[in-house]
This record gives C-alpha cells, sequence and structure tokens, in this order.
C-alpha cells in the first residue's frame, strides 16, 4: 500500500484499528525530503500497515494538536492506542526495526496500561484546583 495523505477530516477513522504510521512533514523541509523515501519504501514492503502523510503547512489545526514542533515527526498507533512519537527522520533500518517491534507489542499489556494512565489523568484532572 502507497502512503495515504491524512487530514483532521480523516484522522480518527484512519488511527483507528491496525498499526498506522504517521509521517508529519512540510515541502520546504530537507529532512522530510529525505525521509519521505525511506518511508514510501516501508509503505510498499509492508502493505498491512497504514502509512499516512500529513502536510504540516495544509494542516496546521491537526499538527498543533500533535503539538509538533520539529519535523519530520513519525507518530506511530496501534488499534487506535498511539505509542510511538519522535521527531527526527529515521534511517531505513531503524524504521524496520520500529514496525517489528510495534507488531511485536502484546496490546492486551498495553490496552491495560493505556486505560490506567488515561484513568490517572482523568483523576488527576479532576482532583486539579479549578481556578
Amino acid at each position: 500500500m502507497a502512503t495515504t495523505t491524512m487530514t483532521k477530516e480523516t484522522h480518527d477513522e484512519t488511527v483507528a484499528d491496525g498499526i498506522v504510521l504517521i509521517d508529519f512533514w512540510a515541502d520546504w523541509c530537507g529532512p522530510c525530503k529525505q525521509f519521505a523515501p525511506i518511508f514510501e519504501k516501508a509503505s510498499e514492503v509492508n502493505p498491512e500497515i497504514t502509512f499516512a502523510k500529513v502536510d504540516t503547512d495544509a494542516e496546521q489545526e491537526l499538527s498543533a494538536e500533535y503539538g509538533i514542533r520539529s519535523i519530520p515527526t513519525l507518530v506511530v498507533y496501534r488499534d487506535g492506542i498511539p505509542i510511538f512519537g519522535q521527531p527526527g527522520a529515521l534511517p531505513g533500518a531503524a524504521l524496520d526495526d520500529l514496525i517489528t517491534q510495534v507488531k511485536a507489542l502484546d496490546m492486551d499489556d498495553v490496552r491495560e496500561r493505556y486505560a490506567a494512565a488515561k484513568a490517572a489523568q482523568e483523576q488527576g484532572e479532576a482532583a486539579a484546583p479549578q481556578a
């Protein structure tokens, strides 16, 4: 599967299922241009994975929601859960290794940890004094 363009409107549906790698990039960014063929090649080798690209210039609101401050930035989801995020262009071998690690995750354990972290965050927000 080749890469797909992700927008704010398609975000939730795109990240809902399976493994999703998101490349935040811009046309003027040199490192983004270096990473693009690596990301594209990985998409061809792993057709079962969704490879999405977000143009940070065109999708400023979505980029802001992710807190993107440096590009390229790679974000990885599995089954709707964000599990990895890192700025910087990865070499091909590092991207392949990351994909292998994501495929090997025990998702039952990840879901439990994610639910616990969300509950703790919500509890903390509820306990915070209101201004």
